[in-house]
Parts: structure tokens; sequence; C-alpha cells
């Protein structure tokens, strides 16, 4: 009884002794951690980076804001300072998976595929209970740098796993249905390319992939149609150097044939 008493009055002089000023600048760090989240999701990465560089001088021990800063450095495209930010997270929390998550996706942008997937190795280790969703974004990504280091399969067996783990992800299709594609097997690449149109119609590269495919089977006139739906969307997305590009994969099928179609026009 005397024990509990005495962790119940440490508790309280705790509490009574913290500095008003202290809650002050833990609550003003808060709200620039929300900010930087805001700004985030608004793809403002400048200005995330600046709220959230003020969150971490206020309360230098928060590990959030670095997390949020770690994600704004890395879609800019600046790697170095996003494996920074995620070193200091691991260093202050070494348990949170995310840490290791965003770091190997910096790594992968530096294309030090290796040490991404060792950072994702760590991250499954360190993961706790959580949605199927997010566990396979962790084994979509380790088959991505898989890929890029051309073991396929390991980087087949992630996805596959991915696409158990959450059966309406069209990425994890999308990349297996690469693999299949890279390692010559175009009948499953189709398959996997297939899935992931009817899940995501809007996945232009999906087309010309499978077109691809087609066309290394055989199939010319199956492979023009999915090109010149791919060339359609291109053009409803403007890319007009990926519209180019397929128009001219679908004139080089063309002389195969020797056959006219119709070429859409941009």
């Amino acid at each position: 009884m005397q024990k509990i008493l005495s962790v119940i009055i440490l508790v309280i002089v705790t509490f009574a002794f913290t500095s008003p000023a202290l809650a002050a600048k833990n609550r003003q760090a808060e709200v620039y951690s929300q900010l930087c989240n805001t700004r985030l999701e608004l793809g403002d990465y400048k200005s995330a980076i600046s709220d959230c560089t003020k969150a971490i001088t206020l309360a230098d021990n928060s590990t959030e804001p670095l997390l949020s800063r770690s994600i704004a450095y890395y879609r800019q495209g600046n790697y170095q300072a996003a494996i920074i930010d995620s070193d200091r997270v691991i260093a202050l929390h070494k348990c949170d998976f995310r840490a290791y998550y965003n770091r190997a996706l910096a790594e992968a942008g530096e294309k030090n595929y290796l040490k991404a997937v060792a950072d994702l190795n760590l991250a499954l280790v360190q993961l706790p209970s959580m949605s199927h969703s997010l566990l396979a974004d962790i084994y979509t990504a380790r088959g991505l740098a898989r890929l890029e280091l051309a073991d396929y399969q390991a980087a087949m067996q992630d996805f596959s796993l991915a696409i158990r783990l959450n059966p309406q992800d069209a990425r994890a299709y999308y990349n297996r249905g690469c693999t299949c594609f890279l390692h010559g097997d175009y009948h499953n690449a189709i398959a996997n390319f297939t899935t992931s149109l009817q899940l995501n119609p809007t996945n232009s590269q999906a087309y010309v992939n499978r077109g691809i495919a087609r066309h290394q089977l055989g199939y010319q006139q199956a492979a023009i149609q999915d090109l010149q739906q791919a060339s359609k969307n291109f053009i409803t997305q403007k890319n007009q150097a990926a519209y180019q590009k397929t128009i001219h994969c679908i004139e080089q099928i063309q002389q195969i044939l020797g056959s006219n179609f119709e070429i859409v026009d941009a």
C-alpha cells in the first residue's frame, strides 16, 4: 500500500511542477506539426518543411514532426535530408517502423536498393498489429527494391504477399506484371496487367505494357488496341512525350503487319 501511495504522490508532484511556459511551447509545437501534415496533404512541401522545422525547434525530442518532414523531403526529391530525419527518429525511438520505412524509400530514391531492402526488413520486424493494407505497402516497397536488383523471384514473392493482404491494390498487380514481363513470362504479365487495369483503368502504362507483352506473343491486333487506348489516355493526361513513344510503337507493329490502323491524333 505504501508503494502505491508513493507512485501517486510522485505523479501529482510531477504535474504540479509542469512549467506553464513549457506547456505553451508544447502546444505551439503541436500546432505547427498539424500545419505541417495539412501542407503535406496539399502537396505544399516547402511550407510543410518550414512548419515541421518550427515544431522540431520547439520540441526537439518529438518524433512526429521529424517523420512528417522526412516525407516532405522525400517527395521533394531531397533523399539525403529525408534519411537524416529518419536517422534522428530511430535514435529517439528505435522501434518506430515508420522511420525504417521512410528511410527505405529515401534509400531507394538514392538507388541504394540493398539498404532499402535491409530497412524494410527492419520495418517488418518492428511492425505492430496493424491493417493489412499498410503491411501490403511494405511488401510492395520491398518488392520494388528487389525488382531493381533483378531478384525477380523474391520480388514476385513480395508482390504476391501484398496482393494476398490487399487484393484491391492495383499497384501490386501492376508491379507483379512488370516482374513477369522482365522474366519473360508474358502470359502471366498480361493476366496481372489486366487485373490491375480492372482495378485502375486510368493506368496508361499498364495498357502500354500489356500491349507490348501481347506483341511479344504475336497478338499484334490486340497489342495495337492496347497501345491505342494508352495513347488516348496520354492525350487526356497531357503527356505528350509518352503519347509520341506509344505512337512510335504502334507504327512499328503496323510495319510488321503491313496493315494500316487508325492513329489517334494529338
